[in-house]
């Protein structure tokens, strides 16, 4: 079927760590398998990585959908001086 991508840009500041949700991002391939639907991060965050809360300081470059749904997928800001702010999309 078709996949359809929902997302809205989500804004950190050094330092900051944000969970995804639902909101951020939200992905329908036309199943009701959402452990079954995997996002690849293809162009990871400059200033910081991708990680899975069970694993904590470790970049992650693929997740689930059930694990967005879950909380359990987070953007984490490196704390890097002078980096501003960055957005993941």
């Amino acid at each position: 079927g078709d996949i359809v991508l929902l997302a809205k840009p989500v804004t950190l500041t050094e330092g900051d760590r944000v969970t995804l949700t639902t909101d951020v991002p939200v992905a329908t391939d036309g199943t009701s398998k959402p452990e079954k639907l995997l996002y690849a991060v293809s162009l990871p965050p400059v200033h910081g990585q991708i990680e899975h809360i069970n694993y904590p300081s470790v970049p992650n470059s693929t997740y689930s959908q059930l694990d967005v749904v879950a909380q359990k997928v987070s953007d984490v800001h490196d704390n890097s001086h002078g980096a501003g702010k960055e957005s993941l999309r």
